[in-house]
């Protein structure tokens, strides 16, 4: 049984569940999305991802700076929808908006509810060194991320999985549960159940803050550190590479034996000394560059063991 559905949703992540319920047969009534932003060069008024891919299957779209207004409310309720699907649409839904829908709205979360709920559960779980992740399916209210769950898929966080890799393997898991999710709720079979009190976290917004790396922490805490904010907004350091301090982003590193003074270089190939062990790094980038292998910026920058990779005083 196909459904009449509104799409809210931005960036990449949310793409795959929007294709995959138009495959599935829905009516998509209409697209919410972010209105375009300024990038490039040139500052060119660019498109969500949501906005373009909305486009090319000729859906109407709509972008609405608040969701606040009577005007926008009604217009929302005047679309008839039987139910509203939410992936990363980045506004707040009032209560208006919330009710409008025969069926409710419901968000696709990319995290193990109530374990993140909030802005960046992808970079948290992989900052913390989580061991597992997933996919919820939940039912919004006006509280965030407090709506019961109707359905959850589990993966494994492997050892060197960036926030990257994990937010691809969630945007296609995602999409899969929830074209299950909304076939259910159109048989009336699924069943939303409350999160429980215990296990909250929160996913707090990144700060630049946190993507600055200080050598004097632990080799593991400074790998998922890495890692979890890999490949945006990237971890960095401060490096003096001769013509004053730079930002160095670190994409990837692997944890490592080794000990020294925290921020120097033990070898050629990029081994670097920790509080607590060392990191070999991997993949570095410096601002306005490709991407590259570390040992070949080492090579390049002509620094080798005994160098500090931090900021002189």
């Amino acid at each position: 049984m196909s459904l009449r559905l509104i799409f809210m949703g931005t960036p990449d992540f949310a793409v795959p569940t929007l294709t995959e319920l138009l495959g599935q047969g829905h009516e998509i009534a209409a697209v919410y999305t972010r209105p375009p932003a300024q990038g490039g060069r040139g500052l060119d008024l660019r498109p969500s991802p949501v906005q373009r891919t909305a486009e090319r299957f000729g859906l109407p779209v709509v972008h609405p700076r608040s969701l606040r207004g009577a005007a926008e409310q009604q217009a929302f309720a005047d679309l008839k929808a039987d139910l509203a699907i939410v992936v990363a649409y980045g506004l707040i839904l009032p209560k208006a908006i919330l009710d409008a829908p025969a069926l409710g709205c419901v968000n696709l979360h990319a995290s193990l509810l109530p374990r993140w709920r909030g802005a960046a559960p992808i970079q948290r779980a992989v900052m913390a060194g989580d061991a597992r992740s997933g996919v919820s399916v939940m039912r919004m209210e006006e509280g965030l991320d407090t709506g019961p769950v109707g359905m959850v898929e589990a993966i494994d966080i492997g050892p060197a999985m960036t926030a990257g890799d994990l937010h691809d393997r969630l945007a296609t898991l995602g999409a899969d549960l929830m074209a299950r999710a909304v076939a259910a709720m159109a048989r009336g079979s699924l069943q939303f159940v409350a999160q429980p009190e215990d296990g909250v976290t929160y996913a707090a917004k990144l700060s630049n803050e946190d993507s600055r790396i200080d050598w004097q922490n632990g080799n593991i805490a400074l790998h998922n550190q890495i890692r979890g904010l890999s490949p945006f907004p990237g971890a960095f350091a401060d490096v003096d590479l001769g013509k004053g301090p730079e930002r160095l982003k670190i994409l990837r590193a692997e944890a490592a034996e080794g000990a020294g003074v925290p921020g120097t270089l033990l070898d050629d190939a990029g081994l670097i000394a920790c509080g607590i062990g060392a990191l070999r790094l991997l993949q570095v980038q410096r601002a306005g560059k490709a991407a590259m292998p570390a040992d070949a910026f080492l090579r390049g920058a002509r620094l080798g063991r005994g160098a500090v990779l931090a900021a002189r005083a």
